[in-house]
Order: structure tokens, then C-alpha cells, then sequence
């Protein structure tokens, strides 16, 4: 069966300010839907991929209206509901409604059968889990035309009816499913993080876990109640896709686990087998500052990472609390420590607009990034995606936006009854000009200079500083703003 998954268009700026966006843009191999595309292939189906990322509207319109698929799965986060509508609208009418389209992604697993209410008979179905074997499941049985009752993850439309399926498990033997469908990526050198958070192209994405035992308030998890834990794949299964990697001509993998050090044998294992089998790559990971220490930093360092992410996200114990990140500045600044003094770079992300948290608290935030001293520090406004603890209790701790649009760590959706949206917008304002303009941080910066590719990447970091500089409401959007096609 042909079957065709889609990311809709987009750009930069429909997250990110025009001024800013080439310092701050990502184009991230979207795994889940390569996962989806993998467990078809590996059924016989034929899989066309079009990321919106690369294409205009009317680009993917055409591609899919040559390729004929007989099935349409078209992935969707908060941000872009409404393109994912429109592109599903356009398909049905290209078809004359005769194609069948789903949708998945964030957003539809929050919102399950809001999704169809809300889009109208352009869509047919919604994806409410992980979606590799429930979208098989879903293709097989339209391709003997049978109903999708009983199809566990799913929720269909049927003669005017919203059937609502039970939940699909969730998949806990991990080596069970084929590796990302990576050859559908075209030029894998498009894919690559920020500017500054990579050494080599091209770069890969890689997840050797799924799920999280943490409770963040902000965090969204298919599992909500995170019954199901952290679910891990094999060591040798990891190693294995990473030579696979290898094989494909990638030269750099970001592992994107929410932490890699969850469990510290295990992480220490992948580090040393990394080492042993001499793999040629460089690699970039994130841990949690209380699940790290000297030791094994240090075995990632030699078997070639060259950064880490820790999630500091605030500089005063209330909000840290207040969010139930589960951590104490004391343990970040430990854990910071001990990555630089292992040689390891450091990206530390923070966050504004907390429940609680005031705009004197958003300041200490800035000061501790700054005695931190990280290599790179990002400040983020708090985002309750649908799902999320905080979406799920928002008339405890505030308001939020109307405007799905809205929902991106840059468009402070969310206001906490402690603060304002203007608030929340000057202090990413004030921390990112503080941070990033102290000269000491700039003067070794320039030193590090190694070829023409840093030089390139400091020439949009100080036009990103000269706009924060020059417009008092960068982060502001305009009033009645749309970005188009």
C-alpha cells in the first residue's frame, strides 16, 4: 500500500523572532515519524516522507497528488494544529475526499477526539500513543477494506460517528522495532541542530530510551501517569544503530533521551562499548545534574562526547520546586562543574514564568546563569503544552493563550498569576543581552575559533545580540501576525 506521512510547512519564524532565527533555528530528524515509516517498510508498504521543514504548502500538495498514496498520516504539534489542518483539508479536496488521513503527533495524543471535532471530515482518524504499530494496523486493514473497531490507539470517524478505541500499550521491547527510516531524509546535511551545538555534519538524532520517571509539571509523556517508567533498549541494540549511523555517513549523533544517565550502568556501559569498538563520531547528550558524576563524565568524554545538556531551569529553589524538577542549584552547579572540568562543553536551559515565580525571581535566575558560566545558556518562557500537569491544573497557577501559535518556548503562552507577559518577555530580553554580552564570554569565544565555520556561526550569534540590543520588544509578536506558506 502506498502510503504517504507528512510534517506541514513551516518556518523559522513561525517560532522564533525574524531577528534571531538564524542563531537560534533547529531542523531535528523527526524520529517518531521515521519509527512510523520504518515498522511500514519493514510490512512491504511503499513510504513517500515530506518535511514541511523544506517545502512550501504547495510543494507537498503536488508531491502527494503525483505520488497517490492510499493512506495520508499527517504529524502535528500545538504550534502547527492549524497548518496540519489545512493540510489535511487541501488533501481531501485534491482526492475528492477520497483518501484516508490520520493524525499524530503531541498534539492529537493530548487532544484525541477534540481532533477530529475540531478539524471536520478532512481528518479520519487519530494516532492517541505511539504510533508505529497502531498506524500498521490501521494501513492493513484499510487494505482489505475492513473497519478500524478494536484497533488499540486509535479513533476513528464511522458514518458520522467518533468511535473511540481503547489505548494502545506501550511498547516495551524496544529492540523489537527497525531503526528510524533515515534514507527518507534526502540531504541529511539539512538536518542539523542550532548553530554552536554541533562539530560535524551530518548530524543524527538517536533515542536509546523512551518515557520518564520524573514528574515535571511542564513535561509532556504519552504515559501521563508515568506508570510505564523508562522503557530501555538494549545496549547492543544502541551500539548497533550507532554503526548503523556510521555506516550511513553520519558523523556526529545526538542522543536525545530525555536523560541519558538515568540509569548509570547502563549509560557508563554505552560509553565504554562507544570507546572499545573505536567508533569514529562525535556525540552530544543530556543528563539530569543529580544523575552525573566526575566518573562518568569522564567516560564520555573519551568515548567521544563533546557536550552535555543539563536542564537548570531556574535560579531559586521555590520555582525548582514549584515545577518539581526533583534537583537543587547545589547539584547543578556540581554537575556543571565537574562536565567542565572533564572538558566536556555545557548547555544549560532555563526558563521563565514559573507558578510562583516573580520578575525580581526571574532576575536571580539570570545572575545564577551567569556565576554558572555554561558554555551556552538558553532562556525559555514555560510552555504548559496540552497533556502537560500544568495544562491539565492552569486555574491553580495562572492564564494561558488562546492562540495555539502561541505554544512555542518562545511565545509565552502561559501566565502565572505572579507575573506578567511583558514580564516574561524582558526577562528573556534582559538574560540573553546579560549573558551573552560580557566580554569575558565573548573574548573566549573568539579565542576558541577553529575554522571558518565558528567565525560563520559568531557572525549570526552578534546579529542575534545587535537586534537584542537595538529592539526593546524582540520577543514581542505583533498583533494580528501571521506567517504565511
Amino acid at each position: 500500500m502506498r502510503c504517504a506521512l507528512i510534517i506541514p510547512s513551516w518556518v523559522p519564524e513561525d517560532i522564533f523572532s525574524s531577528k534571531t532565527a538564524s542563531s537560534q533555528i533547529n531542523y531535528w530528524q523527526p524520529l517518531g515519524t521515521l519509527y512510523v515509516a520504518a515498522v511500514l517498510q519493514r510490512a512491504g508498504h511503499e513510504v513517500k516522507f515530506c518535511n514541511g521543514a523544506f517545502m512550501t504548502h504547495d510543494e507537498i500538495l503536488r508531491d502527494i497528488q503525483r505520488f497517490r498514496p492510499e493512506f495520508i498520516g499527517i504529524y502535528s504539534t500545538t504550534f502547527g494544529w492549524k497548518k496540519a489542518k489545512k493540510t489535511a483539508n487541501d488533501l481531501k479536496r485534491i482526492f475528492n475526499r477520497q483518501i484516508f488521513i490520520c493524525t499524530g503527533g503531541p498534539y492529537p495524543i493530548a487532544m484525541q477526539e477534540h481532533c477530529l471535532e475540531d478539524a471536520g471530515e478532512c481528518l479520519d482518524a487519530v494516532v492517541t500513543g505511539e504510533g508505529e504499530f497502531s498506524v500498521l494496523e490501521i494501513v492493513e486493514r484499510l487494505q482489505v477494506g475492513k473497519s478500524l473497531d478494536r484497533v488499540q490507539g486509535v479513533i476513528y470517524r464511522e458514518g458520522g460517528r467518533i468511535i473511540k478505541n481503547p489505548p494502545r500499550p506501550l511498547i516495551t521491547d524496544l529492540d523489537s522495532v527497525p531503526f528510524p527510516a533515515r534514507e527518507l531524509l534526502g540531504d541529511a546535511n539539512l538536518y542539523i541542530p542550532p548553530p554552536a551545538t554541533y562539530r560535524r555534519k551530518p548530524v543524527a538524532v538517536l533515542m536509546t530510551s523512551r518515557g520518564c520517571n520524573r514528574r515535571c509539571i511542564y513535561c509532556f509523556q504519552i504515559d501521563k501517569e508515568r506508570k510505564g517508567g523508562i522503557r530501555y533498549r538494549g545496549v547492543e541494540n544502541v551500539l548497533n544503530e550507532i554503526e548503523h549511523c556510521i555506516r550511513q555517513g553520519y558523523r556526529e549523533i545526538k542522543f536525545i533521551d530525555d536523560t541519558l544517565a538515568a540509569d548509570y550502568d547502563r549509560a557508563m556501559q554505552i560509553a565504554r562499548e562507544i570507546k572499545t569498538r573505536g567508533l569514529d563520531f562525535t556525540w552530544f547528550a543530556s543528563a539530569c545534574v543529580n544523575q552525573v558524576d566526575k566518573p562518568l563524565l569522564e567516560a564520555f568524554k573519551d568515548a567521544g562526547c563533546w557536550a552535555i545538556l543539563f536542564g537548570a531551569e531556574s535560579g531559586v529553589q521555590k520555582n525548582l520546586n514549584a515545577i518539581k524538577k526533583g534537583i537543587t542549584l547545589e547539584q547543578t552547579k556540581k554537575a556543571v562543574k565537574a562536565a567542565k572540568d572533564v572538558g566536556l562543553k555545557v548547555s544549560t536551559p532555563f526558563m521563565f514564568g514559573i507558578p510562583g515565580e516573580t520578575f525580581e525571581e526571574g532576575l536571580k535566575t539570570i545572575e545564577f546563569a551567569i556565576d554558572l558560566n555554561p558554555d551556552i545558556a538558553n532562556f525559555h518562557a514555560i510552555t504548559p503544552f496540552p497533556g502537560t500537569y500544568l495544562y491539565d491544573n492552569l486555574d491553580k497557577y495562572g492564564t494561558i493563550s488562546d492562540e495555539l501559535t502561541d505554544f512555542t518556548y518562545q511565545g509565552a503562552a502561559f501566565i502565572p498569576n505572579t507575573m506578567t507577559r511583558d514580564e516574561i518577555l524582558k526577562l528573556r530580553q534582559i538574560a540573553f543581552k546579560r549573558f551573552y554580552s560580557r566580554p569575558s564570554f565573548i573574548i573566549k569565544k573568539v579565542l576558541e575559533f577553529r575554522n571558518l565555520n565558528d567565525f560563520m556561526v559568531a557572525l549570526k550569534s552578534l546579529r542575534s545580540l545587535f537586534w537584542l540590543w537595538m529592539k526593546s520588544n524582540l520577543f514581542r509578536k505583533r498583533k494580528g501576525e501571521v506567517t504565511p506558506y
